[in-house]
């Protein structure tokens, strides 16, 4: 275990490495607030392809910053108990099949699954179609400063979600909990600290984390070689290297991280050479409401055994 990264102890009260930006809070402050000035007009679409009888499945659309529109899956369980889950998916992966949602409306929570901007290219036949492409979203933006970085509106799609899910009739609005694994790691943890209601978060081995250090790492591995590829392309002798730190410091999930209320579980591989543990532990480590770690020392980026299962019954039992 840690063969290639800091020791446990030193984890435990590791800070991070990547710049935060002085006006960090006024930036999110300021991009709540142009949140809230985009009407929503949401739509749910009843899903023909997926019938079932204990709940309802929807397509639901909404529009984000940037006139985008964005699309989520919904179960909507037709006995509703109060609780919603929701979910987010890895870097380039896709949505869940409506199947996996299952196990969540069968408690009888609502549950829904974010398709981030640009990532899911497969659509089912009740769907309607939407812009697709994969290349660079970590750095896709840089250019134009932070209000021009793909994420920072990838994150504001987060809180409208919850926004969306949580101001539904049969949702208690204080028992959301967010989860996800990777990408879906980090954007479980962004939600919540964009909307301080929600009460739970099972976070796995979450990228979006200290791009600094990773870039220190030298690991070349992605998502995080996209940085590599940026200097290379762009800015091959450094010369904009604090600039280009500090402006990824706006979407560093660590810098997010005090914002959190919501009890936190952080599931982490220690030979993850995807997303280092040492940049997963600056979030934790930044984390000031109650949280855990469930330790895999002999797994990286994988399928850790068990946790799913895991997260499934620590929602249930959390909400």
């Amino acid at each position: 275990m840690l063969s290639f990264e800091l020791s446990y102890d030193e984890l435990l009260t590791y800070q991070g490495t990547n710049p935060r930006p002085a006006d960090f809070d006024e930036f999110w402050d300021k991009a709540l607030l142009s949140l809230d000035e985009v009407p929503a007009d949401a739509e749910f679409v009843d899903a023909t392809d997926f019938p079932l009888t204990t709940a309802t499945a929807q397509h639901l659309y909404f529009t984000g910053t940037g006139g985008y529109r964005v699309h989520a899956k919904v179960l909507r369980p037709a006995e509703p108990t109060g609780p919603a889950v929701l979910l987010f998916h890895g870097y380039g992966g896709e949505q869940p099949k409506w199947v996996e949602l299952l196990p969540y409306a069968a408690r009888g929570f609502t549950v829904a699954a974010l398709d981030v901007r640009e990532q899911v290219g497969f659509r089912t036949p009740s769907q309607e179609s939407n812009s697709f492409s994969l290349q660079h979203h970590l750095v896709h933006g840089l250019d134009a400063g932070p209000d021009g970085l793909l994420y920072k509106h990838i994150f504001l799609d987060t809180r409208r979600l919850a926004d969306l899910i949580g101001g539904l009739p049969e949702v208690d609005s204080s028992r959301i909990a967010t989860t996800g694994w990777s990408q879906g790691g980090g954007l479980s943890l962004v939600a919540a600290a964009l909307t301080p209601s929600i009460k739970y978060t099972a976070s796995v081995f979450p990228f979006l984390c200290d791009y600094q250090r990773t870039w220190d790492l030298n690991l070349e591995t992605g998502p995080y070689d996209e940085i590599v590829t940026w200097f290379r392309k762009r800015d091959p002798r450094h010369l904009r290297q604090d600039e280009v730190f500090t402006t990824l410091g706006y979407i560093d999930v660590q810098n997010l991280a005090p914002r959190i209320q919501a009890e936190v579980t952080l599931f982490v591989g220690l030979e993850d050479q995807v997303c280092p543990p040492s940049t997963q532990f600056a979030v934790y480590n930044k984390l000031k409401s109650p949280k855990e770690t469930r330790l895999y020392p002999d797994f990286g980026h994988d399928d850790l055994p068990g946790a799913h299962d895991d997260i499934y019954q620590l929602i249930g039992t959390k909400l």
